[in-house]
């Protein structure tokens, strides 16, 4: 039953058209299914068949086990014969966009007296390990929401439990109903919700065939480009769920082709922190907090909000930092463009999913190395390093004030010469300015420090379990992260780049979409690439550098400083040669407050100073310093690293989070206009007001903090040549 408002229409504001899909919409959405299909995507009827199967044998267990421990608790045999517990599923496998191998998130409910740590991560824990089907049995009762992961008959299961205020579970129970969340812990509240969210979005789509065949091509999409990582800080599936949702209420006679092209001509151009909304946000009998930016200060600090739909609506998407949503911001403006394409008959589908060049883009990463003694250490260990990795790209930007930005890979990888041992990446840049700015050094030593400190203190930690940050420039990335592990040669690199057509232009991280200085294009790859063969990015190290020498500089080996003057950002190419290197180099030493501390005079001591500058690439000597070992200032996590202006005063007590279709036109955004960006001009001429708002909550700005500056290098740089 799909919840409609009083007006006739799913959603928070009319739907921009009404339109059906024409005769060549049609044929496009048999390709992009046909595509969907070759590529693997749908499960066959024998694995369907299996995975009712495991949640039966599933469901049996549970019973069985809320019977024990109902037994165990004391009661009578005629209380332990009612007693029940009830299996319920969410997540991809609820929404029908699950595919083969893919694992199914599960909620069990049982009654109060079961609680979760006496008997959920203990009794039924035990009963799982005793079973011959359960395999790789991960309980983590401390995580943000409690889960018990496991495979049951090879189906990956993970397992979320909340207990309610019932006695007895009945068999019709109803998750929808706020009354369930009467007298239960937030940890409970958060179980639930994965379910309560899951079924809301499908009554708030006006098709959900076409909703289920959009959302399984942005998931893939989402994969092949690397951006889809919740725990990173990209989106996750409940991200994409609710921006699928949102193109479908505002195109709900749309074909899934249709839809596609409408969702990144609409998210290239979202006015972010401008929340994605499927229905008001209200408050709820409970007095559960709510996403709500003019009362609570972190709410904020959010870069994309994207809100649950399910009372108590919160931020789906509270990982991601500024960095990651450049990146997403500039992967939704080259879907747009090619989408273009492909209406023009200029592209295919392929194009669109062409897996990114991570390795290719930056001439500067970290390697962050862990390793373990055996499988499940290496397997705890992952799970805690991985929910870390977002904490380091927040500290780049907090520290530098959001000018030096890292893009994390969304996966890890094994190296097979080297068991027990996974490795992440992250790619370094500056970003761009509308004004070219002197050298610039950002020395990120006790940012890698005091990540590393904070990593090591894993509660759960064991002997074996240590981690490595290094420096690795692009000619020194290990094979084992290619396909093959083979580097790809640059002759194909270069080709690939010849053979895409489509424009490519800047998306800054404070403007959405439009380059400040000029426009590149795909189809130009020479003015695109540097000399080696891939994009200019943060320079980290003197040419001269050895890779051997810098595998542990992270890592309190050395200390180095650097002068590189490169200006970085991995949209934006330079085509000046180098400017002489006689510079007349003037250290400016401050340590700032809000940079963790390294050594007891204000110097730092562990990890790299970084320089840039917008007109020259050169390296200067190094500086070797003696280590102090002295644990850096720690940082509080939760406080937002971009707090806003603040009105004292606020807005009126009450004033709505809604809005209608007529405030919305009121609120619509225009982008503002830089030269040459033809990919913007065309936006405004073309684009439906409505696609680029919402009804918005205006936050009140927060108190500006007062930031001293961080350790700079000032170089006296003669006037760049100019490119020929």
């Amino acid at each position: 039953m799909m919840a409609k408002n009083n007006a006739g229409y799913l959603g928070v504001s009319e739907p921009i058209s009404l339109s059906g899909p024409t005769e060549k919409d049609l044929i496009q959405t048999a390709e992009v299914e046909k595509f969907l299909a070759d590529a693997g995507l749908y499960e066959s009827q024998d694995q369907a068949v299996s995975r009712e199967e495991v949640l039966g044998k599933l469901d049996q267990t549970v019973k069985a086990w809320i019977k024990k421990a109902t037994r165990v608790s004391g009661y009578g045999e005629q209380f332990v014969q009612e007693a029940n517990a009830k299996i319920f599923t969410f997540g991809s496998y609820r929404l029908g966009v699950h595919g083969p191998g893919a694992d199914i998130d599960t909620l069990c409910v049982g009654p109060r007296h079961a609680t979760r740590n006496d008997y959920f991560f203990r009794c039924l824990h035990d009963m799982l390990a005793e079973m011959p089907e359960v395999s790789e049995l991960h309980p983590v009762p401390d995580a943000h929401v409690p889960v018990l992961g496991f495979k049951l008959c090879g189906v990956s299961i993970d397992l979320l439990y909340a207990n309610l205020a019932h006695v007895v579970i009945p068999d019709d129970l109803d998750l929808s109903q706020d009354s369930i969340l009467h007298n239960v812990d937030e940890q409970a509240v958060r179980s639930l919700n994965g379910c309560r969210v899951t079924d809301q979005i499908l009554r708030l789509v006006p098709n959900i065939p076409s909703f289920r065949t959009t959302l399984r091509f942005m998931r893939y999409w989402g994969k092949r480009r690397g951006v889809y990582s919740n725990v990173i800080g990209f989106l996750g599936g409940i991200n994409w769920a609710i921006l699928v949702a949102r193109i479908c209420q505002l195109y709900p006679n749309a074909s899934p082709s249709m839809l596609i092209s409408r969702f990144f001509r609409v998210f290239s151009q979202w006015k972010w922190p401008n929340p994605v909304i499927l229905c008001h946000i209200e408050e709820g009998p409970l007095s559960l907090p709510v996403w709500d930016p003019r009362r609570n200060f972190r709410d904020r600090g959010h870069q994309m909000p994207i809100i649950t739909p399910a009372y108590p609506c919160m931020n789906s998407s509270y990982n991601v930092s500024s960095s990651t949503k450049y990146v997403m911001i500039q992967e939704f403006t080259r879907g747009f463009e090619i989408c273009q394409a492909i209406d023009e008959n200029r592209a295919t589908w392929d194009d669109l999913f062409e897996p990114y060049p991570f390795f290719e883009l930056y001439r500067n990463y970290l390697e962050i190395g862990i390793t373990a003694r055996n499988e499940d250490d290496l397997r705890n260990w992952k799970g805690w390093v991985e929910s870390r990795l977002r904490q380091l790209v927040l500290k780049f930007e907090r520290y530098t004030h959001e000018m030096l930005l890292a893009h994390p890979h969304p996966r890890d990888f094994s190296d097979g010469s080297r068991p027990l041992h996974s490795f992440y990446f992250m790619g370094l840049w500056r970003k761009q300015t509308a004004q070219p700015q002197e050298a610039e050094q950002f020395d990120i030593r006790g940012i890698v420090n005091e990540f590393k400190i904070s990593v090591l203190a894993y509660v759960h930690r064991r002997e074996g379990m240590d981690i490595e940050v290094s420096h690795v420039k692009r000619k020194d990335i290990p094979l084992f992260v290619f396909p093959g592990g083979v580097r790809p040669p640059r002759s194909s690199r270069t080709a690939g780049r010849n053979s895409r057509a489509v424009s490519r232009n800047d998306v800054t991280p404070d403007r959405h979409v439009g380059n400040p200085l000029e426009t590149e294009s795909w189809s130009d790859p020479q003015s695109a690439q540097d000399g080696s063969g891939g994009y200019q990015s943060t320079s980290l190290l003197p040419s001269n550098l050895s890779s051997r020498e810098t595998q542990n500089i992270l890592n309190g080996h050395l200390n180095l400083h650097t002068e590189t003057v490169e200006h970085e950002h991995p949209g934006r190419f330079l085509e000046s040669p180098p400017a002489p290197g006689d510079n007349a180099v003037v250290d400016v030493v401050t340590q700032p407050n809000s940079m963790p501390s390294t050594s007891s005079n204000g110097g730092p001591t562990n990890g790299l100073g970084i320089c840039f500058n917008s007109s020259q690439k050169e390296s200067e000597g190094i500086r070797v310093n003696n280590l102090v070992s002295s644990p850096p200032a720690p940082v509080d996590e939760l406080v937002s690293y971009q707090a806003k202006p603040d009105n004292k005063h606020g807005p009126p007590h009450g004033s709505s989070l809604e809005g209608c279709s007529e405030r919305i036109l009121g609120q619509t955004c225009n982008l503002s206009s830089h030269g040459n960006n033809h990919l913007k001009r065309k936006a405004e001429d073309e684009l439906e007001p409505l696609e680029l708002a919402c009804p918005s909550v205006r936050a009140t700005p927060a108190s500006t903090v007062q930031r001293k500056p961080l350790r700079l290098r000032l170089s006296t740089l003669p006037q760049p040549k100019q490119a020929e």
